[in-house]
């Protein structure tokens, strides 16, 4: 594990990420005070996880769309004064 004062951070701060990114943790200090570590990222298993249709799933062409929304108005209309509202 590396140990780096936080000027050298700041002027070599590309170098010090490279050397993450490979794997390796810093130690970043203050007057020779340990203040923050920085470690590579590690990626969690993903949120959405596909898996193949059940038994008796029907063919994705022949599930039928639901029926479309009777609104008056223009939706476009709609959406810029709800986003007036929101300011």
């Amino acid at each position: 594990m590396k140990t780096v004062r936080i000027a050298d951070l700041k002027a070599r701060l590309s170098e010090f990420l490279r050397l993450v990114r490979a794997g390796e943790s810093i130690i970043v200090t203050d007057r020779d005070t340990p203040i923050a570590r920085v470690v590579p990222f590690k990626n969690s298993k993903p949120r959405l996880v596909s898996r193949k249709p059940g038994r008796g799933a029907r063919p994705l062409g022949k599930i039928a769309m639901p029926p479309s929304l009777r609104m008056k108005g223009d939706i476009v209309d709609l959406l810029l004064a709800e986003r007036d509202n929101r300011r």
